[in-house]
């Protein structure tokens, strides 16, 4: 009877640990399908998909920090191409301006305010002179704030007679702001100057 008894207890602790591990095994299985969910989740939260000519594309979202350095040049460029790009039309030039004031702080509106008055804008109108830009390289630290940059860039100045090329060297920083439409990438240039700004060469045009 003893022996009887013994093969039950020991029948009855093989069946509670064979529970006991089909239990825990049920327990990390499901855990591991909740981590597989959530993360599934996160992943496609970050997924966006824009319809472009009927078809659906998808996209991925990004954080702020990964887009800095593109965010920054492209900022940058965005201004010079504003505030330089110069046609001999005074509502186009304000226009332009506007824009660029949009981007940058106080250091730009001297810097336009000293040109207007020498009358800069007034010989471009009345010379019939416009005014290109082509921003060849924008190099931006990341690694301090306010980021520091550095733009290079070539003008193109197309008189009646001549065509002018011009390098143009500036320098600033840029400062975090909140994004809107006048200004989408949510920087504000800072401490803007001209480095350098000197003629590369003069050609004379041909009719």
């Amino acid at each position: 009877m003893f022996k009887k008894m013994k093969n039950i207890d020991t029948a009855f602790r093989h069946i509670r640990g064979f529970t006991m591990l089909i239990i825990a095994g049920s327990v990390l299985l499901s855990c591991f399908a909740l981590y597989k969910s959530f993360s599934l989740v996160s992943e496609m939260q970050d997924r966006i998909y824009i319809l472009a000519n009927g078809k659906a594309l998808e996209a991925y979202s990004a954080g702020r920090k990964d887009n800095i350095p593109v965010e920054a040049r492209d900022h940058v460029k965005t201004f010079h191409q504003l505030f330089f790009t110069l046609d001999p039309d005074d509502k186009a030039i304000e226009t332009n301006i506007t824009k660029a004031l949009y981007l940058a702080d106080g250091s730009a509106k001297r810097i336009y305010d000293d040109l207007k008055e020498n009358g800069y804008y007034a010989g471009l109108i009345s010379g019939n002179v416009n005014q290109t830009i082509h921003v060849d390289s924008v190099a931006v630290d990341i690694n301090k704030y306010p980021y520091r940059f550095r733009c290079y860039a070539t003008q193109r100045i197309v008189r009646p007679t001549s065509i002018t090329t011009r390098s143009l060297i500036t320098e600033g920083a840029l400062r975090n702001v909140s994004r809107s439409d006048n200004n989408p990438h949510g920087f504000l240039i800072e401490r803007w100057a001209t480095i350098a700004n000197k003629d590369l060469k003069t050609t004379a045009r041909r009719y």
